[in-house]
């Protein structure tokens, strides 16, 4: 796990001043050394987290014919890709040296042949394209942006501002998108000029421009095979145990993030049976709040794995000192409020000196584990509705004007996967894969644990995984009440002690406790932020904030939580103040 960056212009060379600062911008995600290569006007650097291959693994990576090579991320099948190569076609021993052969055999198609987590720039000698490459499930972000001289691209956002290559600049339209479903979606960002490479993208690049796109879907397509129950438990539970084995491959030690829910339980199962030490569990609680605490039952199900249990206590103190920090890592920004205990998680774990560890995100897309999957195929008069049909901030009348189309990217991306055979469930589905997860449950993995210098493993977004899931039957995902439901079977039999079919509390954070407590102090420091001055009515702002005093009614501790989020984000990535002190500190000093 690395930090990724680089220049591609039309002409002249690349300036090793730009480079440099690029490489100081992205020195968090890579503490373990750096690197850089510049040839007229290509120039890439590079910061790693020395994870595989760590005495030869440093890249910028070459082969014999010039090009160049760095990555962000892991090649998990680089074992049987380098046997299938050929071993004499390697310098190295580092997992990400895969991808120079296949770039030479498939140019912009060497995507398929490979299992991983990836953001990929690749430049070749005598006139053929550069690459620019995300793997499927967007694991690993990576950013560009063009002018007249040429293309620049991140992992970061703002490591290109820090290099002077532009400044941040709001799109408004982005803006009251991320307002009213806590990201933004699609290749735009909230910052003008700035796009992502999509999941599953492959850019080619050539004179400083992009000339052609190619993309690999994290789903396949097609409907639903008609299975029985017993072959489709023996089918998850071999695609499982095969992803979680893979992941596993690291030259340095790591542990598990462990919530004791379904799927970070079904990690746990799979690790037990693979490793002959016990596994290293990390479970994140909340003391004296009104929210479950997970702890409890993570050390039952820890206790029963022979897993070495680490509980870490998340409290309010932690909210308001910790925020600015953590609002620091989010330059893409997300309000999702589960940043602030995965931040918190990430501390811990570079404290007992692990560097990587292993998450169970991606469990709800692929096995269907959402409330709202269950909601939208009920009929209407049941309760069923179509998803983010609500805004966060729509209802509470606190907006001076209403946005125009905040829903427009997560229609479009629905257009889009909607493709023929796919069942309603399915397709809702692929609109979170292609959206929520890379652009906020993903990106808050990789800040959360690259300010720390972490790498986040996720086993259930594999193809390995993905071509058993999409393809299992409504029936073996949605259950009645329950989503995930060969999921649970699965488990039940495999770690009993997880009760995978007991009715649990979602996992939430207490923030409109925690704001509640100070509402009308931190709402009156939101609402002398300017950027909130100007989208909201300043007395409903006060009002609100004020209201979670004695109501933490969820719709409008989530309303305050994002405008809270929002303004202290404004003042540190737009307006460039200091993450320095806690919040109030953040929100009352000037820029």
């Amino acid at each position: 796990m690395c930090g990724i960056a680089g220049v591609i212009l039309k002409s002249g060379g690349a300036d090793p001043e730009i480079l440099d600062r690029l490489t100081r911008a992205l020195a968090h995600r890579g503490p373990d050394g750096t690197g850089t290569f510049a040839d007229g006007g290509n120039g890439l650097v590079h910061t790693r987290l020395a994870i595989i291959d760590l005495e030869t693994g440093d890249q910028p990576l070459t082969d014999d014919a010039g090009s160049q090579l760095i990555v962000n991320g892991e090649i998990y099948n680089f074992v049987e890709l380098k046997q299938e190569i050929g071993l004499d076609q390697f310098k190295t021993k580092s997992d990400c040296e895969v991808v120079l052969p296949l770039m030479r055999r498939d140019g912009a198609g060497f995507g398929p042949s490979l299992r991983g987590m990836y953001a990929v720039a690749a430049t070749q000698q005598n006139g053929k394209p550069t690459y620019l490459a995300r793997d499927p499930f967007g694991i690993k972000p990576l950013y560009y942006m063009e002018d007249s001289r040429g293309l620049y691209f991140s992992s970061e956002p703002k490591a290109m501002f820090a290099a002077g290559l532009g400044t941040p600049q709001l799109d408004n339209e982005r803006r009251d998108e991320f307002l009213q479903i806590q990201f933004t979606s699609g290749a735009e960002t909230i910052y003008r000029g700035v796009r992502r490479v999509l999941p599953g993208e492959t850019l080619t690049v050539e004179e400083g421009r992009v000339t052609a796109r190619a993309h690999l879907h994290a789903l396949p397509p097609g409907g639903p095979e008609n299975i029985s129950e017993s072959e489709a438990i023996k089918r998850v539970g071999d695609a499982l145990m095969d992803s979680v084995r893979v992941h596993q491959r690291s030259d340095v030690p790591y542990g598990m993030f462990l919530s004791g829910g379904i799927d970070s339980s079904v990690i746990l199962a799979c690790m037990r049976e693979l490793n002959d030490r016990p596994v290293e569990a990390f479970t994140v609680g909340f003391s004296g709040t009104g929210v479950s605490d997970e702890r409890a039952h993570a050390q039952v199900v820890a206790r029963a794995a022979g897993a070495n249990f680490h509980p870490v206590e998340f409290s309010e103190d932690d909210f308001w000192s910790l925020l600015p920090s953590v609002v620091a890592a989010f330059d893409d920004p997300i309000a999702d409020y589960a940043i602030l205990p995965t931040f918190k998680l990430g501390m811990t774990l570079a404290e007992h000196g692990l560097k990587v560890v292993l998450s169970g995100e991606g469990g709800d897309e692929m096995f269907a584990g959402y409330g709202r999957y269950r909601r939208l195929l009920r009929p209407w008069w049941l309760g069923g509705r179509p998803m983010r049909q609500r805004g966060i901030l729509e209802g509470l009348n606190l907006l001076r004007a209403q946005p125009v189309d905040w829903r427009a990217g997560i229609r479009k991306t629905e257009d889009a996967v909607s493709l023929p055979g796919r069942s309603k469930l399915q397709i809702a589905q692929a609109v979170d894969c292609a959206d929520w997860l890379p652009h906020d449950l993903l990106l808050k993995l990789d800040r959360c644990l690259m300010a720390h210098g972490v790498e986040g493993r996720t086993p259930m977004l594999d193809p390995v995984v993905a071509s058993v899931a999409s393809t299992l039957p409504d029936r073996l995902k949605v259950r009645g009440r329950q989503g995930k439901y060969v999921l649970r079977k699965w488990l039940d039999q495999n770690l009993p002690e997880a009760e995978p079919f007991a009715r649990k509390r979602g996992f939430t954070v207490p923030v409109a406790e925690w704001i509640g407590k100070n509402g009308r102090r931190i709402g009156e420091l939101v609402v002398a932020a300017e950027c909130i001055g100007e989208l909201c009515d300043p007395g409903r702002v006060v009002e609100l904030f004020a209201g979670l005093e004695g109501n933490i009614a969820r719709h409008h501790g989530q309303a305050a939580w994002i405008l809270l989020f929002y303004a202290l984000w404004h003042r540190v990535h737009i307006d460039g103040a200091l993450a320095e002190g806690d919040t109030f500190d953040v929100l009352s000093a000037a820029v």
